[in-house]
């Protein structure tokens, strides 16, 4: 094996395209002058685009956390009830951000590998009348879970005026967004996943009708504070120094997604979802979610006959492939893929052949080549899809 050869399909940090790296590489401006401006000027139509929104997306220097807790302070006001819908590890950090600031968190929790329910989010709206905004994962990068954001809203609105705040740092960029036809009033996401860069960006939305409340909160924030993003971001600017060299990547990134083509961009991730999936189905091998509620950037894979953490190191020493571990109380029961950002179906395949030759190696009885021929049906039946 070649020592120097990592090969990461985790569900981030993602690897960074060539010409992405090309771009970072490029001599430091000021953060001060025309030359960022005229940087800032560029990415802000093209993030828009990304999150289906007219509303302007302010980029926050820190991880897609900082967004998280940024979306808290700015849209919750003191004395006010939330609601936090746990599907997984990344729900709970919503709440347990939600009970650092002392604020009422009604936690509904779902079982994890399985999707929100709008109608039991529904019924749990008329127990609870004066929750005010609603915190919620797109997708669930601890199980491979996509929730149903646009159903939620429309079940959500049905019921109550309350905020709905939703983490889509795994899957932004890497599936469809449409924040403003989905009634979705806040939405965030991080540089290191989708968006094929290194970790140190956040980006945020907020739609008008979160605005106004925003505007209207009294509780304190300084560099959490939205409303300085905003202003500044309207003047192709920061309120604080932010990551320059990644703000070149991004505007690399945002240019291959506009070259590539959003749809197709999302045409890509369904394919290499399915085909992850059905390499594995065809093994036999048990997955954690439902095809339904399956997410196209991350699969979470729940071995019964063979140990996941023995799985993912040999095919580490063996390949230099690396899949992420399960988190909490999946620590060591599942393994996850990531096909999201800088992935194309012919990784899928090398990954899958791997995976199978590893399975070998731990005594499964697997025909070779069945996930593989699986994965490569999917390939040709649904490439022009």
């Amino acid at each position: 094996m070649l020592t120097d050869q990592q090969i990461l399909r985790i569900p981030g940090p993602t690897p960074i395209p060539p010409s992405v790296g090309r771009a970072m590489a490029q001599p430091m401006i000021g953060h001060r002058g025309e030359s960022t401006y005229s940087l800032i000027r560029d990415i802000r139509p093209k993030l828009k685009k990304v999150f289906g929104t007219k509303e302007e997306v302010m980029i926050l220097t820190g991880s897609g956390t900082s967004a998280l807790e940024s979306a808290v302070v700015n849209t919750v006001a003191p004395g006010e009830e939330v609601m936090v819908l746990v599907t997984g590890a990344f729900g709970e950090r919503f709440a347990k951000i939600c009970q650092a600031y002392g604020i009422t968190t009604h936690v509904f929790n779902v079982e994890w590998g399985q999707a929100v329910d709008p109608e039991a989010v529904k019924n749990f709206l008329g127990e609870h009348p004066d929750i005010r905004v609603i915190f919620s994962t797109f997708c669930e990068t601890s199980t491979g879970v996509l929730n149903p954001i646009k159903e939620l809203a429309e079940t959500v609105k049905q019921v109550s005026d309350a905020l709905i705040v939703v983490d889509g740092v795994s899957c932004v960029a890497g599936t469809e967004t449409e924040m403003d036809k989905r009634g979705i009033d806040v939405v965030i996401t991080g540089s290191q996943k989708a968006f094929m860069l290194p970790a140190g960006l956040a980006f945020i939305a907020a739609s008008k009708r979160a605005w106004k409340k925003i505007e209207a909160n009294p509780q304190p924030r300084f560099y959490l504070d939205l409303k300085k993003h905003r202003d500044n971001i309207e003047k192709d600017t920061t309120p604080f120094t932010p990551a320059i060299s990644i703000l070149y990547g991004l505007q690399q990134v945002l240019n291959l997604l506009e070259e590539e083509g959003l749809e197709n961009v999302y045409r890509r991730h369904r394919l290499m979802r399915d085909m992850t999936r059905a390499a594995f189905k065809a093994l036999n091998v048990r997955l954690l979610t439902s095809d339904e509620d399956a997410s196209p950037t991350v699969t979470a894979v729940y071995p019964e006959n063979f140990d996941a953490e023995k799985f993912r190191k040999v095919l580490k020493e063996e390949f230099a492939i690396e899949f992420a571990g399960g988190q909490q109380h999946l620590a060591k029961s599942i393994f996850r893929i990531g096909h999201m950002g800088y992935c194309s179906p012919a990784e899928v395949l090398q990954a899958l052949a791997a995976s199978e030759v590893v399975l070998k190696k731990l005594g499964q009885d697997i025909t070779l080549g069945a996930g593989i021929a699986a994965a490569q049906q999917v390939f040709l039946e649904g490439k022009d899809k």
